[in-house]
């Protein structure tokens, strides 16, 4: 047994009162977000002074005196302190170049939420929180120890559904260990091919639904602004929008536990999922499949199951190599299925062949860390898979940077 942290999603459902209170908060959270952030921008444009977290803490606490914000008072204090701790995040993130700059919160926005950091107890089928002291009828698939909780977040969907998502810390019993070793590789067609020769269909929720998804997109152009048969088609907007998500996250979730499951080392490419997105033949495909998301379902649930994920450098080309003679076919292109060695006469499936050559690299990037001298055979097979004449000093320190994340994740 271990101790992890794990969110369980409920739906919750409020009274009219309690809807009208919850409105409240969504709105006093986004308030106090916008109007932190404008005041830290206005200081540094100004005064290039920077505020920090414990600086906006004191001054929300003096604005909540005065009569032109006497109605914050009526929300969870805590709350808006978080609030005010997601801002500081974002901040950070952004000046440590993880993420864009942090932008103003809109009404508009389908992500309603706010956080309570403590005092949560769920009791008779009903969810007490502060400010909430006849509790929210909640529908519960997991019972949950009261003193097990540590922070809840109510949110609210794009259809007018009402959730709180629960973390916990949590004694958990890992899978059992299999000795098996695996290699994916990923695709569009396929959600995801192993080195074994088994495939993970991909789905496609979103071009089965699309042809439904164009037409009510048609109609809601057509609606006046403001008027209530926009309102109602926007409904039906967001509920089909909401079925697709649904379901590709519910497929992502079998398919990774599945993995996890049977296998003991997974082998997985570093695609640059981003910048695949930037191409407008592949991104919709690519969002469909929803690469990003599979690789952080492996990366935390292996995590939680003593699994191990290697990710390979993704300049190594994994369907170029032949992987019996470990010959590179410079001529293979994308529409190029199966192609034939000329070394060794081998057919080879392009996605198997993938599996199998992404699978070995990941265990010679293994045997790197116990000093087996593998680094210089990598390296010259990302040389030769160059182009002539491009440089490959930025491939390199490409490749060290992924074997200092291996070391430090292992």
């Amino acid at each position: 047994m271990k101790k992890i942290y794990k969110s369980y999603k409920f739906r919750i459902y409020p009274t009219k009162i309690q809807i009208e209170l919850l409105n409240k908060h969504f709105g006093a959270c986004r308030f106090i977000y916008n109007y932190y952030l404008n005041q830290r921008k206005e200081s540094y444009l100004n005064n290039k002074k920077y505020i920090n977290y414990y600086d906006n803490q004191k001054d929300l606490t003096q604005i909540k005196k005065l009569n032109e914000y006497n109605w914050l008072n009526k929300i969870n204090s805590q709350s808006l302190q978080y609030s005010l701790r997601n801002l500081d995040i974002s901040y950070n993130k952004f000046f440590r170049k993880q993420s864009k700059f942090p932008r103003f919160k809109s009404k508009k926005d389908n992500h309603n939420s706010f956080t309570i950091p403590q005092n949560i107890i769920i009791e008779n089928n009903r969810l007490y929180i502060p400010k909430f002291k006849e509790g929210i009828k909640i529908k519960q698939y997991q019972v949950i120890n009261n003193d097990n909780i540590l922070f809840a977040t109510i949110s609210k969907s794009p259809t007018n559904k009402y959730y709180v998502s629960i973390t916990c810390e949590i004694d958990y019993e890992p899978y059992n260990k299999t000795n098996s070793n695996i290699g994916v590789d990923t695709g569009i067609k396929d959600l995801a091919i192993l080195s074994n020769g088994k495939i993970y269909k991909n789905i496609k929720t979103l071009k089965i639904n699309l042809k439904k998804l164009k037409y009510n997109q048609r109609q809601l152009s057509k609606k006046i602004k403001g008027s209530n048969n926009r309102n109602k088609q926007k409904y039906k907007l967001n509920k089909i929008y909401e079925k697709i998500t649904n379901i590709r996250k519910d497929h992502l979730h079998k398919v990774t536990t599945d993995i996890i499951k049977n296998h003991d080392i997974i082998c997985i490419e570093d695609l640059a999922v981003k910048n695949i997105m930037k191409n407008h033949c592949l991104a919709q495909s690519m969002n469909d499949v929803s690469l990003g998301t599979f690789y952080s379902m492996l990366k935390y649930k292996a995590d939680w199951n003593d699994k191990t994920v290697v990710k390979i450098d993704r300049f190594f080309p994994s369907s170029k190599t032949c992987n019996v003679c470990n010959y590179i076919n410079q001529d293979l292109t994308l529409k190029d299925r199966e192609w034939k060695c000329p070394i060794c006469n081998t057919i080879h499936d392009r996605d198997i062949n993938a599996a199998k050559n992404i699978l070995k690299q990941g265990i010679n990037t293994l045997n790197i860390l116990s000093g087996s001298g593998i680094e210089s055979d990598i390296k010259q097979k990302q040389v030769e898979a160059l182009p002539l004449g491009k440089s490959v000093k930025s491939e390199i320190n490409q490749f060290d940077n992924s074997i200092q994340y291996i070391i430090l994740n292992h």
